[in-house]
């Protein structure tokens, strides 16, 4: 292992380098939380798909693959049709309103009454992502180094928080941009010939499974509906995806990098069900489906390759895990901390590092996800609580203040309050997997939204007119950024 080692241990030391790197570079707020809004096409891609496909969608998408056939790529194929989604309808829009959080949208489009509610909405569902994130490192770190959980989880994460503070944004694209690569190389080029070859190819794999594993339907489609609702619609109003569409340099560029970012999620999605197959053949009797990414990694994938798998096995995850860490402390700071602060300074006139207050935020947010990873065992459970509170809770006012002119504030609190405590309650009734409270929170978030908006004054008109001149690229506030972009 001595060389799988070492390919593992020069990919931590380059993440630490970039962060160092990131960290000369960032010196203005737009720097720091967005990459001065200067990223070009190809790394935009690049760092759009490494972000939506973390832990989950690799070793989870493995996991559905070995339990379900090639169907168990649904979850993260939703994932792709949300990130196409956002990309080709929204992204445009949204890089133009020229913001830092989705909750300052809200801000912009209700006229300044709905951000804090919803920005302790977003923060919890970042923080857990984060968290999920950051206990998967337990897995791989643990057939790497066979370390028990807790010092895993500690190492990554330290890792991970210390680029993320250094730089901010732009130590994690350029992070992300080198787990894209090791991502690329080490699953689609790499794991899947392999696995294919290693159970015989297709045709042995025909043989030896039974043939649900090969419906394209065969996971149900009750499951399927429920990855929609969660995975395709929480792409769309996601904090941390919104954050790297607020990267774009131009709203072209949103458009077109998200829609290949979006493409390459569904060949990652069949690539993962199909790894799956082949480690069904192979090992037909795992204790856990979750257990096949590690176990076709370690028993079957030469010296140096298996480093490399394994290399992009951590990518998948630190990429998703940095991502939510500096959305969780973009929200805290500035939707929830600044309103606070404001209130409590109002008229001080005292001046504030922006940059320095966002890296501590950074800071004090990592130290509290790897704590609470530490603590908590069930990945699934939280990941869920996580998405269940931003769909039910969120999707209503933001699609809605997009979509309908006549939404108001007063509608859309009563959506973010109605929905995420009816999620809450239902989980508490129905339990934490099932699928009708996102389905029932949903439904009462859309009728409360509709029926507040309609009984209440309309938006004032300035509001909206400001909106959409906003949308239109007009009247936001210059951004501290220098004139060059980034273009690669």
């Amino acid at each position: 292992m001595a060389v799988d080692y070492a390919v593992i241990v020069v990919y931590l030391a380059g993440m630490l380098a970039m962060g160092w790197w990131g960290m000369r570079r960032a010196k203005s707020k737009s720097e720091f939380l967005v990459a001065g809004r200067r990223l070009g096409p190809w790394m935009y891609s690049g760092t759009m798909a490494a972000i939506v496909l973390g832990g989950a969608s690799t070793i989870g998408g493995v996991g559905l693959g070995y339990q379900y056939g090639l169907s168990g790529a649904w979850m993260v194929f939703t994932i792709g049709l949300g990130l196409l989604a956002l990309s080709i309808f929204f992204s445009a829009r949204i890089a133009r309103l020229k913001v830092y959080t989705v909750s300052e949208m809200l801000d912009l489009r209700y006229g300044g009454r709905a951000g804090l509610i919803s920005g302790v909405v977003m923060w919890a569902y970042t923080l857990m992502l984060a968290v999920t994130s950051t206990i998967a490192y337990a897995t791989i770190f643990d057939v790497l180094f066979d370390i028990n959980r807790t010092v895993a989880i500690i190492l990554g994460g330290a890792i991970v928080v210390a680029y993320s503070t250094l730089g901010g944004m732009w130590s994690i694209t350029l992070t992300d941009m080198v787990q894209f690569v090791v991502k690329t190389i080490g699953v689609l080029l790499l794991l899947l010939p392999i696995a294919v070859i290693k159970a015989g190819g297709f045709s042995e794999m025909k043989a030896k499974l039974p043939t649900e594993y090969f419906d394209p339907l065969g996971i149900g489609g009750e499951t399927i509906f429920t990855y929609v609702l969660i995975y395709t619609f929480g792409m769309l109003i996601g904090q941390d995806i919104w954050q790297r569409v607020f990267t774009a340099r131009s709203d072209r560029t949103a458009r077109w990098g998200g829609t290949v970012a979006g493409t390459y999620c569904l060949v990652y999605a069949l690539a993962g069900a199909v790894i799956g197959t082949a480690a069904k053949v192979m090992y037909p009797k795992l204790p856990s489906a979750d257990s096949a990414f590690a176990t076709i990694v370690k028993d079957e994938l030469p010296v140096g390759v298996r480093g490399l798998v394994l290399a992009a096995a951590l990518a998948a995850v630190m990429s998703t895990s940095s991502g939510a860490l500096i959305a969780c402390a973009t929200v805290a700071n500035n939707d929830i901390w600044s309103k606070l602060r404001g209130v409590v300074s109002r008229g001080r006139g005292d001046e504030h590092d922006e940059v320095k207050g966002n890296r501590v935020f950074i800071l004090i947010m990592g130290v509290a996800v790897i704590v609470i990873a530490i603590a908590l065992n069930n990945v699934v459970e939280a990941l869920t609580v996580a998405y269940n509170l931003l769909v039910g809770g969120l999707l209503v006012p933001i699609l809605g203040g997009l979509l309908w002119r006549r939404g108001t504030a007063a509608g859309a609190l009563a959506a973010v309050a109605v929905g995420g405590v009816a999620v809450i309650g239902l989980m508490a009734t129905y339990g934490i997997l099932a699928n009708e409270p996102v389905y029932y929170g949903l439904l009462a978030s859309l009728a409360v939204y509709v029926i507040v908006s309609l009984a209440t004054k309309p938006t004032d008109a300035a509001v909206l007119i400001a909106w959409r001149e906003r949308l239109a690229g007009k009247g936001a506030d210059s951004d501290e950024t220098a004139p060059e972009s980034v273009t690669v």
